[in-house]
Formats: C-alpha cells, sequence, structure tokens
C-alpha cells in the first residue's frame, strides 16, 4: 500500500482496532444476529447468499450497536448530563434504549414524517436548532444518527460477527444513507479480507451518494422520493472519505425493486423487514448488478438486513 493510501488510512473516523474495542464493550448489551441462507433465493440470484439479519437486533435494527457504543463510551460525568440526538426512528430508539440501559436520560428529536412505527418507538434544519436549543438547556452529550466515530465503530461490529460467521464472503452489500453502516462494514471487512467487495444498495430516488462518487465530492439532492425512509441522508464528513475509498461500487435500485424483495424476504425467510433493509436483496437481484463487473466475481455475498421496523401503512399505500 502507497504512502497516500496509509496517511488516508489513518484519517478515517475509525479502524480496526477501534471496532474490536467497540465489539467488547457492546457485547453485553446488544444480540449476536443470526445469518440467514436460502436455496430458493440463491437459485434466483444465481449466488451464494448470506442474510446477516440485524431485524432481529435489540431495537430491531442495526444502530443499537452504535447506539451502545457511544453511551457506553462516555466517562460517568457527561453520561449523567444524558444524550441527545435527531432521527427519523431506528437512531432514536437505540438511543433511548441503550441510554435506559445505562441508566442516563436521553432527548430525542423526531421529525413529524417519521414513519408511526418509528415514532412509537420537519427538516434537518429545523431538527438541528431544536437539537441545539436542548444541548444549551441541558448539557446533554449529542449522538449523531451516523456521523460519530463511535456509531460508525460500533456499526461494525456488523461486519466482524458476519466474516466470523461466514469468512467465505468475498462481497457484502450494505444500504447507504448517511454512511456510517457502510463506513464501519468496510473498515472492518477491508482490514480481515483487504480483497472483499464492498457494494453499496440505494434507492433510485434517493441516488446522492452514487453521484458523490461519480463526482468525486459530496453531493447533496434538492428532494429525495423513495418508499426506504432509512435511506434518505446526505453523507457526513466522517463518512464521506471511507465511502469514497473503500467502497467498490454503488447499486442503485426502483421502489417496485425494494418492495419485491421485501415480499420475498417475508415469504421466503420468512422475516419482515423495512425498505431500507431488503435494499441489499433488490440490488443482488437487479439488472444493474448483473452487468456490473462485480457480478462475475461475486460467489459468496453477505447482505445486511439492515432493520425490521416496517411501517405497514406506507407498504400498502406503495402497493395500489
Amino acid at each position: 500500500m502507497d504512502g497516500g493510501n496509509d496517511t488516508r488510512e489513518q484519517a478515517y473516523a475509525a479502524d480496526i482496532a477501534s471496532i474490536r474495542q467497540a465489539q467488547l464493550r457492546i457485547e453485553p448489551y446488544i444480540h449476536r444476529t443470526p445469518v440467514l441462507s436460502s436455496e430458493n433465493l440463491n437459485k434466483l440470484s444465481k449466488k451464494k447468499l448470506f442474510f446477516k439479519s440485524e431485524c432481529f437486533q435489540k431495537g430491531g435494527a442495526f444502530k443499537m450497536r452504535g447506539a451502545c457504543n457511544a453511551i457506553f463510551s462516555l466517562d460517568d460525568d457527561r453520561a449523567a448530563r444524558g444524550v441527545l440526538t435527531h432521527s427519523s426512528g431506528n437512531h432514536a430508539g437505540a438511543l433511548a434504549l441503550a441510554a435506559k440501559l445505562r441508566g442516563i436520560p436521553a432527548y430525542i428529536i423526531i421529525p413529524n414524517n417519521a414513519p408511526q412505527c418509528k415514532v412509537e418507538n420537519p427538516t434537518m434544519q429545523s431538527r438541528e436548532l431544536v437539537a441545539g436549543r436542548v444541548q444549551e438547556e441541558t448539557g446533554a452529550v449529542l449522538v449523531h444518527p451516523y456521523n460519530d466515530r463511535h456509531i460508525i465503530s460500533g456499526q461494525g461490529t456488523v461486519a466482524l460477527e458476519l466474516l466470523d460467521q461466514v469468512p467465505e464472503i468475498d462481497t457484502i452489500i450494505v444500504p447507504i444513507s448517511g454512511g456510517g453502516l457502510i463506513s464501519g462494514v468496510a473498515l472492518a471487512a477491508k482490514a480481515i479480507n483487504p480483497s472483499i467487495r464492498i457494494l453499496a444498495a440505494e434507492p433510485s430516488g434517493a441516488d446522492d451518494v452514487a453521484q458523490s462518487k461519480a463526482a468525486g465530492e459530496i453531493i447533496t439532492l434538492a428532494e429525495v422520493n423513495t418508499i426506504a425512509d432509512g435511506l434518505r441522508s446526505t453523507l457526513g464528513s466522517l463518512t464521506w472519505p471511507v465511502v469514497r475509498d473503500l467502497v467498490d461500487d454503488v447499486i442503485t435500485v426502483e421502489d417496485e425493486e425494494i418492495v419485491e424483495a421485501m415480499r420475498l424476504c417475508y415469504e421466503i425467510l420468512k422475516v419482515a423487514v423495512e425498505p431500507s433493509g431488503a435494499i441489499g436483496l433488490a440490488a443482488v437481484l437487479s439488472d444493474k448488478f448483473q452487468a456490473s463487473p462485480a457480478w462475475e466475481s461475486s460467489h459468496n455475498i453477505g447482505i445486511v438486513l439492515s432493520g425490521g421496523n416496517l411501517d405497514l401503512s406506507v407498504l400498502w399505500e406503495s402497493l395500489r
């Protein structure tokens, strides 16, 4: 590896050491989620597929990993002031649960358009404004949903587990939005196996990552339109360098493909996953993936089913 790449690696928000530390830190508080497989889906995809089922994680999504790592990394004085975040749902629920486990307050700013199933568990500007006011009043520690070193390290434990469970995996497909999950996965997986391929799965109606990779800089979309409510964020300053350097390609899929993947997960794997969680299967079954250079050399594919907090009303509406 040349000196330029060494410098870049040192600048990343996390590394394999911090991810392994996160794994030890959060182990008492999270589930080691199962890896599912199906001969029917293998035949359909013409690949061996291994589904890392974070839909069975505490809180229903992978977000519990990063939230626990962030909260249990705090010293007692800072933790006593509580934690604060703004989120569309899964991160908020995870942070609240992790805070409860540590016995500290959690202040959650939830947008009005969050799915009902996640609320029961505004714009970014308004969220940040409200969060800033709450932080001033309480002294709580702001825990960003993805642009945070401890969050990235915590999410990277998904890859540590997956590659321990299925060492022969040569490709991992990960949903992408703000980039916290895929950053952690890429950093961990490529430290274990530098030749492993990391592919991002992204909705066509929210394809800022695909555009950013093509442009070589962060592109922000004026608006997004996708059923995958968990994949509507923008890359952060900590996640972009990892996505730029370590994510090998981005596969964009249409909402119809996501809904079909949700159906297959339910009918064949017998698991209910939210649109953001099903997008990895949609990607591997897509014409775009089958036409890509990665297709021929991807044999054993890990797919992260990132969450199962499904708002059925959104799904029914999409099928009308």
